[in-house]
């Protein structure tokens, strides 16, 4: 129970469910009721999947393309920055039917990085490494599809919570989410930058 709520708390803070509802409606805006809930079982689904086969193969996968994981960090941190720039600038909303189309939003940017970032998958990393036994592993799954079913259910109820704040409310939400994101972005760019100056030296 112990390592249950240890890695449920690590990874609710670090994913943020409550924290995507601006997000998810900036990114949804113009789409009907019906895709947004589409989107949203689908980001949540993908960004469980991407954690499980990250808790499975993470450090094989980094092994064998030798990447590192302060370079995943950095990476992660580039493609949330350009999605923040989006959210503060606007050109999210409307998306025309051709864009519909072509951009499933679900799988990049919400199930991954915003879900699913560098951050869950090295906190997630890290647990594998202090599995001990069969009920660690059981532990650290139900947490994992804990925090996932907790993110679907902020995206599943954004449009109530739309409803209750209007469009000027969603909108200011949107910015105020954009400008925190940046300031997560280029956190984990500089925390990247750091980890191989400290490898330099």
């Amino acid at each position: 129970m112990t390592f249950f709520l240890q890695a449920f708390v690590t990874l609710f803070v670090i994913i943020d469910p409550p924290g995507i509802v601006p997000l998810f409606l900036g990114l949804t805006r113009g789409r009907s009721v019906r895709t947004k809930r589409r989107l949203a079982w689908q980001a949540a689904v993908v960004a469980f999947s991407v954690i499980v086969a990250f808790a499975l193969f993470g450090r094989v996968i980094l092994n064998y393309t030798q990447v590192q994981i302060a370079a995943l960090e950095g990476a992660g941190g580039l493609l949330l920055l350009l999605v923040s720039l989006q959210l503060l600038t606007g050109k999210t909303e409307e998306p025309t039917s051709s864009d519909r189309a072509k951009t499933n939003v679900a799988f990049v940017p919400l199930g991954t990085p915003l879900l699913a970032g560098p951050g869950a998958i090295v906190a997630t990393m890290l647990y594998v490494q202090r599995i001990h036994s069969p009920l660690n592993v059981v532990a650290l799954a139900l947490a994992i599809a804990g925090v996932a079913l907790a993110a679907w259910l902020s995206m599943r109820f954004a449009e109530l919570i739309h409803r209750i704040l209007t469009d000027n409310g969603v909108e200011l939400l949107t910015r105020i989410a954009g400008l925190l994101l940046s300031a997560i972005a280029v956190q984990l760019v500089a925390e990247s930058a750091l980890a191989f100056a400290a490898q330099a030296h």
